[in-house]
């Protein structure tokens, strides 16, 4: 006698993560899996109606910074919303474990500089139950979630641990400290790390301006910890680099690939200080990868771009001395003030002061542009308020101004500063379509109050392969495929990603047609009321998690099926043509 599953999904468009042609089926999960896909005869105990829907493994986000929303939140809000089923954090070497009592302020002052999530947040919300990254794992694994997570051990956590002063300050590691550091980390990879991150950016520092501890780590340093980490099993050394250096960086970090067979992930992106630079790093890892290295390119979506606003961490006035004077003032307060034509003529009439803030800079009205509804991130050069302002015989400046007084104070600019550098998206399609990339650096949980970019995935497929109008559009299953399977492969977890028998059901149910994200609002749902910008994203009919529906309709169900994932998952395929 048939067995009845726990949940038939009925007559979906299967896009199933592997990059083959779409086809339509029914899907049936039992305890957690996936037992049968095609014609199912048998009824489910849970039946969905998945016709004239598209049905995706969930999908992996391989780059988030939920490190600490993970301990006062059992909802991974907003990348659970956006059809992640794992999301990948401890990204850019910053994270909370491990981390003596004396340190806790250190690391949420480099967590607040370099993800911009605020100190009274991270203060208030993490509740410090541990001090070494086993006894953080241990806490988690405790805990129930929307999705499942996976950790990674930060650098910067594990350098100020061993070394102190001495790490925090950036002092060159003895081999004492090398040989600690080595041991922690084989530690980590045992309580179930999935690799260990690390920075190398100038843009990285903490909320006192001083940069991250990670910055000028030597080789040795890196090819110990990362010796010690695949000794013990696969791990991944995910790492960022700085434009100015990634000349020494890189084929330093590759050295460390090399020496130590840890497959390596980084994130590239097109800079407007070196607009074809991505390629010679592409050709960088084709060459490693030809010598037999395991190197994966992590590539935005869209552009990285910031979200200026009165309500937001900056805007373009932040520096002019009659905006100063009035900063401090609550939204509606400020937003009365500004509405004076002698306030706005003297805030006008100001420049803007250069600061060292590495996410600020000098307006360039020339890159700057209004979102829009719905949000349009691939727009011409002629839609800039540079652009505008000329055509109108104006100031860009004005422009601005009065955009942000819009909906009650609530109006943003958007400025994208990398992926932008020729004024539209052909230098990601070409990075997202490498053999050596998958999509990445959506940073889930972070930049809460100047950019709102985990809704890379929902754009993954709304712009990429339906709304784009500007150039070449990518396939629905090769997209799929990549957001699934390819970065799950990535980080060594091989058991989900796939609509398949065997595989872990974690599944989306979309209305493909309905698919639509809208424009980033500010939420005020963090501990202590913080800040945070989301985007509600429409066409989710179910989001499955473990075979159970966490999100139905774009609401959540309550269901929290998820959990902490320790170490890699399943067996290393032979063959994938997702991974190919």
């Amino acid at each position: 006698m048939t067995s009845t599953p726990d949940l038939v999904i009925r007559g979906g468009t299967i896009a199933d993560g592997k990059g083959g042609e779409l086809f339509e089926a029914d899907v049936a999960i039992t305890g957690g899996r996936i037992t049968e896909v095609g014609k199912v005869a048998a009824k489910g105990k849970e039946e969905i109606d998945a016709r004239g829907r598209l049905v995706t493994p969930g999908f992996v986000d391989v780059h988030t910074h939920y490190d600490g929303q993970v301990t006062w939140s059992q909802d991974i809000t907003p990348s659970s919303q956006n059809g992640v089923t794992t999301a990948i954090m401890g990204n850019c070497g910053v994270g909370f474990a491990p981390c003596r009592p004396a340190d806790h302020v250190r690391l949420i002052q480099l967590m607040e500089g370099v993800e911009d999530i605020p100190e009274p947040v991270l203060s208030a919300g993490i509740p410090w139950a541990w001090e070494s990254f086993p006894d953080y794992m241990d806490w988690l694994s405790k805990r129930n979630f929307d999705m499942d997570i996976g950790a990674q051990l930060p650098h910067a956590a594990l350098r100020v641990y061993v070394m102190g002063e001495r790490g925090a300050r950036r002092d060159p590691s003895t081999p004492e400290d090398n040989k600690a550091m080595a041991a922690m980390a084989a530690d980590a990879v045992r309580a179930g790390a999935l690799g260990f991150s690390t920075s190398r950016t100038l843009n990285h520092r903490t909320s006192t301006g001083d940069f991250t501890p990670t910055l000028k780590a030597g080789e040795d340093e890196l090819t110990a910890i990362a010796a010690a980490m695949h000794a013990q099993g696969r791990s991944v050394l995910q790492f960022v680099l700085d434009l100015s250096t990634i000349d020494e960086d890189l084929p330093m970090m590759l050295r460390v690939a090399e020496n130590t067979k840890i497959p390596v992930s980084f994130s590239i992106t097109q800079n407007d200080k070196a607009p074809q630079r991505w390629r010679q790093t592409l050709d960088s890892i084709r060459e490693a990868s030809a010598r037999g290295l395991s190197i994966t390119a992590q590539i935005a979506a869209r552009p990285v771009g910031l979200m200026l606003g009165l309500e937001l961490s900056r805007n373009p006035f932040q520096t002019h001395p009659s905006y100063q004077a009035i900063a401090h003032l609550p939204l509606a307060e400020r937003l009365a003030r500004l509405r004076q034509p002698e306030l706005r003529k003297a805030i006008l009439s100001e420049h803007a002061t250069a600061t060292d803030d590495p996410l600020f800079f000098r307006p360039n009205y020339d890159k700057m542009y209004l979102l829009g509804n719905p949000p349009d991130y691939e727009q011409p050069p002629e839609n800039t308020l540079g652009a505008q302002a000329r055509r109108l015989g104006k100031q860009p400046e004005e422009l601005a101004y009065d955009a942000m007084l819009t909906d009650d104070g609530r109006g943003m600019l958007y400025v994208p500063f990398l992926n932008y550098a020729e004024g539209n998206l052909d230098a990601v399609s070409e990075m997202l379509r490498n053999p050596n990339a998958v999509p990445g650096l959506s940073d889930g949980g972070a930049h809460c109050g100047i950019i709102c970019d985990a809704s890379f995935p929902t754009y993954l497929l709304t712009h990429w392969t339906r709304d784009r109008t500007r150039g070449e559009k990518l396939s629905i299953p090769f997209v799929v495929a990549a957001q699934s399977r390819k970065t799950a492969l990535s980080v060594g977890l091989y058991d989900r990603g796939v609509i398949a028998p065997g595989f872990k059901a974690d599944v989306n149910v979309i209305d493909f047609d309905r698919l639509h994200l809208h424009p980033p609002k500010v939420h005020y749902d963090l501990p202590v009321g913080g800040r945070r910008l989301m985007q509600q994203v429409d066409g989710y009919d179910a989001t499955i998690v473990s075979g159970v529906v966490t999100q139905r309709a774009g609401k959540a169900t309550g269901a929290r099926p998820g959990k902490l994932v320790r170490g890699t998952q399943g067996r290393k395929p032979q063959f994938d043509a997702a991974a190919s």
